[in-house]
């Protein structure tokens, strides 16, 4: 582009030179701030010996090569180490062998290449500064009004307007593809289905209680006890305990039936018994708190309070529903069992409860 093309307000001031020859642009009417110019370039060890710049090219190639390295082993790492090994690392602990070498190797690999490249740049590659006066980037008219019309000849002539079949289906195909990403999706891991639906509480099943591992009998629950129970058959050395248990979990309380306001909780229960849930609706903590004379119970995280009373409503705090309530009753060895699952899902709410 030559000076002519230039519109004048963006013609620079005029230039003069410094005392190291450097070009300075001269302040006047139109550009009142002059231009300081670029300070003389000074010359890295790099440029002027070889040697060093030798040094700094087996440097880089040493990162490189460190990075390849920390690469294999990662791959090794992921092929070779169980996942559940754990190992001993001061100070952090005991924590899964496979993740530490993951993470150490991949992180090694990275900064490697990163800081390679760095290095690279700042020793070998070119660091004169140059400058390119800044112009006006907006078109001229004339160029904006061609563009515009070459736009509409083209809308025109691809008959978008009166070719509907191709416009509907073309629509549609964009309008689909994207759902083929959204399908890639599965591999995040198989849906849930109904599992948030459903615990493994089912009719016949014993209360055990969590503290003896011992079936529960009526007489086992004093008025104005808390007991937590959990079902029979399962134990803490099984591999889906913790993801069992939490959805499983028993409070287990003894209330005069008369004190008892709710009919359905005093159907469900059996001689003033009555079994909730243990897992908070608010964020699933667990409620661990009784008070025996008002038959509140708190959860120790966010303070949501249940009057076990009268269907375990919620009277204070951030949670949304009512704990649910297992129906028990007693076998014929006289053991307190339970007579189906939860009618409705226990914990948080979530996307799919409807």
């Amino acid at each position: 582009m030559s000076s002519q093309d230039i519109p004048e307000e963006n013609v620079p001031a005029e230039r003069a030179t410094d005392e190291h020859g450097q070009a300075v642009a001269v302040a006047d009417e139109k550009n009142p701030f002059a231009d300081p110019g670029l300070p003389p370039h000074e010359h890295r060890v790099q440029d002027i010996d070889e040697r060093a710049a030798r040094r700094s090219e087996r440097t880089v190639a040493m990162l490189f090569t460190l990075s390849m390295l920390a690469t294999v082993a990662f791959i090794v790492s992921y092929v070779a180490i169980p996942n559940d090994k754990s190992i001993f690392v001061f100070p952090i602990g005991h924590i899964s062998a496979l993740n530490f070498a993951l993470g150490l190797t991949l992180g090694v690999a990275l900064f490697s290449i990163g800081a390679g490249a760095v290095h690279w740049a700042r020793t070998l590659m070119s660091d004169v500064e140059i400058v390119d006066e800044r112009h006006a980037i907006e078109a001229e008219p004339e160029v904006k009004a061609k563009v515009m019309a070459d736009f509409k000849q083209g809308a025109k002539e691809s008959a978008l307007g009166r070719r509907k079949l191709i416009r509907n289906t073309m629509f549609g195909a964009l309008a689909l593809f994207p759902l083929s990403g959204v399908m890639l999706l599965r591999d995040l891991g198989p849906l849930p289905g109904t599992k948030l639906r459903h615990t493994i509480w089912s009719k016949g099943k014993l209360l055990v209680n969590m503290n003896t591992n011992e079936p529960l009998r009526p007489s086992d629950v004093a008025v104005g006890s808390l007991t937590f129970a959990k079902p029979e058959g399962l134990e803490e050395h099984d591999e889906d305990f913790q993801k069992e248990i939490a959805k499983a979990a028993l409070m287990i309380v003894r209330i005069q039936p008369d004190n008892i306001k709710d009919k359905q909780e005093l159907e469900w229960s059996y001689e003033g018994i009555v079994a909730y849930s243990k897992i908070c609706t608010h964020v699933g903590c667990p409620v661990s708190l009784y008070e025996q004379q008002t038959h509140h119970a708190l959860c120790p995280c966010h303070q949501s309070t249940f009057d076990l009373s009268d269907g375990a409503r919620v009277i204070f705090g951030p949670a949304g529903h009512a704990l649910p309530q297992l129906r028990i009753g007693v076998n014929d060895e006289g053991y307190l069992e339970a007579l189906g699952d939860f009618e409705e899902p226990v914990g948080p709410a979530f996307w799919e409860r409807g």
